[in-house]
């Protein structure tokens, strides 16, 4: 008699790309489909959705479900999800990101389900908010790890935050087909320099990634240009809504030539060899796929020293850790690697060695699938 599959639905708020999106797509997809059978539940259709769907995954969009807080929709979306799992009758729910991991998981208890599994991306709460939304922010997330049977936190970092009674299963990366140097540069831009110096980075535009402190970083080289040969190129893969406040302080410092906003880029990880060097300024962080994909592209990385940043980079040893909110800190950085193509060239080869030895797609996968096994 063939063995009944174990029923998973995934849960997440957003359905558009990003790390938490790449965590659940890169499970939904790779689990042993003889021995699981999965859905993914999301807020409003979105690109996951289509990459999940095109996988053979099938995939239910909440249209009431969203980030910011409205009690309303809300309300609908947890009447919703409390329908949907009793229909569904899942063995395993696995949520993410900060609404639905809460009400995922009042649902999950109302239909007694007998797993409920929370992966915190990282905590609201240290957002730059108001103080009493931080500490609303942060009973919420008390409240969801109770609800919920097992918690997963993606670093060390990000579990210290909460407590012990959390698993720390550190995101991985399956191997990325890049696209050489040269192609992935005219595929960037038409009118590429092949030989002109590219600093890169892959990351919503939203302010937690702290893009206005790199282009202010570009602003203050600019500044001080004779220091350097030529100014650098940056180009800044990724869509969100603050395109328009990066484009007006990009305008501010007459920087057209040299600040390029590509927008989103399907599979944007393919075209990172485009980039000498790769900056991620984010001001807060817990384990960032774009730095993980950096580093199996091989290249020199910058990164705030926030979240679980320090868990892959070892400040002047395979990268270069910077405050965060501190341009002059990023200035620095680029200058020191500009000026030294051999620690360049060293620091890349050790990042690449430390993401293939410690932060792969079957390691993550295998510590996940234990956690689902266990009684």
């Amino acid at each position: 008699m063939m063995e009944k599959k174990i029923k998973i639905i995934y849960g997440i708020t957003k359905a558009d790309w990003g790390g938490a999106q790449n965590y659940v797509y890169s499970l939904a997809t790779s689990l042993p489909t003889d021995k699981y059978g999965v859905k993914v539940i999301t807020g409003a259709f979105g690109l996951l959705n289509e990459k999940l769907e095109k996988a053979g995954v099938e995939t239910i969009a909440l249209n009431y479900l969203g980030r910011d807080v409205n009690i309303w929709s809300d309300f609908i979306s947890l009447l919703k999800l409390i329908k949907i799992f009793w229909q569904e009758k899942p063995d395993i729910i696995h949520l993410n990101s900060s609404k639905m991991g809460l009400l995922g998981a009042i649902a999950g208890r109302i239909n007694r389900i007998s797993k409920i599994i929370f992966t915190g991306h990282g905590w609201a709460f240290n957002e730059d908010r108001p103080s009493f939304q931080k500490k609303l922010i942060y009973l919420l997330h008390r409240i969801t790890i109770i609800l919920s049977h097992q918690t997963i936190a993606v670093s060390e970092q990000t579990k210290s935050q909460m407590g012990k009674k959390i698993s720390v299963i550190r995101n991985g990366v399956s191997n990325i087909d890049f696209l050489v140097k040269d192609t992935a540069r005219q595929k960037l831009s038409k009118d590429a320099n092949l030989s002109d110096i590219w600093l890169g980075t892959v990351a919503e535009l939203h302010k937690n990634k702290g893009l206005k402190y790199l282009i202010e970083a570009i602003h203050l080289l600019a500044l001080e240009k004779e220091n350097l040969t030529a100014l650098p190129k940056l180009f800044i893969i990724g869509e969100g809504e603050r395109r328009q406040k990066l484009q007006e302080r990009i305008d501010r410092y007459n920087l057209q030539n040299n600040i390029f906003l590509v927008g989103r880029i399907d599979e944007a990880s393919r075209y990172l060899k485009a980039f000498d060097i790769f900056i991620l300024p984010s001001v807060t962080e817990a384990l960032p796929y774009a730095v993980l994909e950096a580093g199996q592209a091989g290249l020199p990385i910058i990164a705030s020293a926030v979240g679980g940043i320090p868990e892959i980079i070892t400040d002047m040893e395979n990268g270069i850790l910077v405050k965060p909110k501190e341009p002059d800190e990023i200035a620095k950085a680029i200058t020191f690697f500009l000026k030294n193509p051999d620690k360049m060239a060293l620091f890349g080869e050790k990042i690449k060695t430390k993401i293939e030895s410690d932060f792969s797609q079957e390691k993550m996968l295998r510590e996940t699938i234990a956690l689902y096994d266990e009684k």
